[in-house]
C-alpha cells in the first residue's frame, strides 16, 4: 500500500468527496520575483502569523483548475483609486514594482471580482504589496452568488480583530506580505463573486493590491 504525502492529505481535507476522487495536481501558480531578500521579520502587531521560513507547500486541486479571475471585471468601494486602475487587480501582472499595483484610499475598502458565472473555487491567492514586508489589517475574503453579497455568502478568511468591516470579528491571523502572496483554501465552494476587504497596514493607512487570482472551474 502506498502512503499519501502529507501535502496531499493537508490540501484535500475539506474538499467535496467528488473532488477528492479526481486526479489532484499542484495549482499552476507563477510567483513574481521577490523584491526583498530573506525571511521577513513580523511587525509588532497583535495576532501575527509566524513566517514559515521556507517555500509554501504545493496546494493540490483537481486537474484542469486555472486562474478564472484573469482579466475579469473588478469593482470597488473606491471607484477612483489614488494610484492605478481597478483592471490591474486581475490583469495577470504581479511584479509588484511601481506602476503594477493599485492604491485605494484610507479606511476600510473592498474590491469585488466578478467571475461572470458560477464556479467551483478551490483557492484564492492575494498579493497586496511586494516592495517591503507589511501586514495588512482587517482582511476579509468572501464569496457569493450576487454582487450585493446577499445570496449564498461564505466567508473564507477573516482577520478583522475589531469588526472594522462590519462583518464580525475574525479568528484568522495577520500575516506578512511576500512574493508568495496569501493563499486561501476555498474548499470547493461554488460562487460567482469574490469580495476582499482591507484596512491599511502598520506602514500605511491606504490599501494596496498587486493581483488577485481565483483558482477554480466553471460550473456546468
Amino acid at each position: 500500500m502506498k502512503f499519501l504525502s502529507i501535502a496531499f492529505l493537508f490540501t484535500t481535507i475539506g474538499l467535496p468527496a467528488a473532488a477528492q476522487a479526481q486526479k489532484m495536481e499542484p495549482l499552476p501558480i507563477v510567483l513574481p520575483k521577490p523584491l526583498f531578500e530573506g525571511t521577513p521579520v513580523p511587525p509588532k502587531v497583535p495576532n501575527m502569523e509566524k513566517p514559515l521560513g521556507r517555500p509554501r507547500p504545493a496546494f493540490l486541486a483537481p486537474s484542469g483548475v486555472t486562474n478564472v479571475a484573469l482579466r475579469k471585471p473588478v469593482s470597488s468601494s473606491d471607484s477612483d483609486p489614488v494610484i492605478g486602475n481597478l483592471e490591474m487587480i486581475t490583469d495577470g501582472v504581479k511584479t509588484g514594482a511601481d506602476g503594477s499595483f493599485v492604491q485605494l484610499k484610507d479606511g476600510v475598502q473592498s474590491v469585488v471580482v466578478d467571475l461572470e458565472s458560477r464556479h467551483t473555487i478551490y483557492a484564492i491567492l492575494i498579493w497586496h504589496y511586494l516592495k517591503e514586508a507589511r501586514a495588512y489589517a482587517d482582511i476579509v475574503v468572501q464569496v457569493a452568488d450576487d454582487p450585493d453579497f446577499i445570496s449564498n455568502v461564505v466567508t473564507l478568511f477573516n482577520n478583522d480583530s475589531s469588526n472594522a468591516a462590519g462583518l464580525g470579528i475574525g479568528k484568522d491571523q495577520r500575516y506578512v506580505e511576500t512574493a508568495e502572496g496569501k493563499l486561501i483554501d476555498a474548499k470547493g465552494v461554488e460562487a460567482r463573486y469574490v469580495r476582499l476587504f482591507s484596512h491599511g497596514s502598520e506602514k500605511t493607512e491606504t490599501n494596496h493590491y498587486v493581483e488577485v487570482e481565483v483558482y477554480g472551474k466553471p460550473l456546468k
